[in-house]
């Protein structure tokens, strides 16, 4: 099976050993985003509504470098780490599909990377 790695200046560079999306056949793994503006490298962190934003722009750039867009997003996974708040990020995350949304989860965990508040990841099919 051929994988094509996708990576794009305008999604945070990892900050681990993965890449930001494999591409396995017509189907797209984006590993998981968390609010860190590609252009600073800071997190973008006011609010939770402004985290989930900029995951949500993060995955919007990676789908564009693979060629598609959130009408492609067949699975998403959100980790949160206070479920309590989950109303907050799913009012934003509405917003990016107004149509047919995906399958999805949310997961709330005890901490994750650079101790932020939400990371999301996607499946997409092209």
């Amino acid at each position: 099976m051929p994988r094509i790695i996708i990576r794009t200046e305008d999604a945070p560079a990892p900050i681990g050993p993965y890449n930001q999306a494999v591409l396995a056949n017509d189907t797209l793994y984006i590993s998981g985003q968390i609010c860190i503006d590609p252009a600073t490298g800071n997190l973008h962190n006011d609010s939770l509504q402004d985290e989930t934003h900029q995951c949500m722009r993060n995955l919007k750039a990676v789908l564009a470098a693979a060629g598609m867009d959130f009408g492609h997003v067949v699975k998403t996974t959100i980790f949160l780490t206070d479920m309590h708040r989950f109303g907050e990020v799913n009012e934003v995350y509405g917003q990016y599909f107004s149509d047919d949304p995906p399958a999805r989860e949310t997961v709330q965990v005890a901490a994750l990377p650079k101790f932020v508040n939400v990371e999301i990841s996607m499946v997409a099919v092209k």
